[in-house]
């Protein structure tokens, strides 16, 4: 019994580890990256740099916070697509209550 139990859990843990695609948004339009995130749920994409010419870059981007880890939410972020050189999408990140307390204790005026 506890063989089958572990074989289960294993199972469980290479399926969602194997999940996520990847995709070029830059030779997407932004609908279809939008559509796509949508419709997978999480995806991985990796586009250039226009800043550094060469470097490539990639993140995670969801279309909820089912998707992400526990602790972390569902924010704004932005990625070129074929027809926008900003195409909003949503990755996951940990709330920085850091930076809200110091707003509060040391406002600017």
């Amino acid at each position: 019994m506890k063989k089958i139990l572990l074989a289960a859990c294993l199972t469980l843990v290479a399926a969602e580890a194997q999940a996520v695609s990847r995709y070029d948004p830059t030779r997407m339009s932004c609908d279809r990256v939008q559509a796509t995130i949508a419709r997978q749920g999480a995806v991985i994409l990796r586009y250039q740099s226009t800043r550094v010419p060469g470097l490539p870059l990639y993140d995670r981007y969801v279309r909820d916070e089912r998707f992400c880890n526990m602790g972390e939410v569902r924010s704004r972020a932005y990625v070129p697509s074929a027809d926008t050189k900003s195409c909003p999408v949503y990755v996951c990140k940990r709330p920085d209550f850091d930076r809200h307390f110091r707003r509060r204790l040391f406002p600017r005026h």
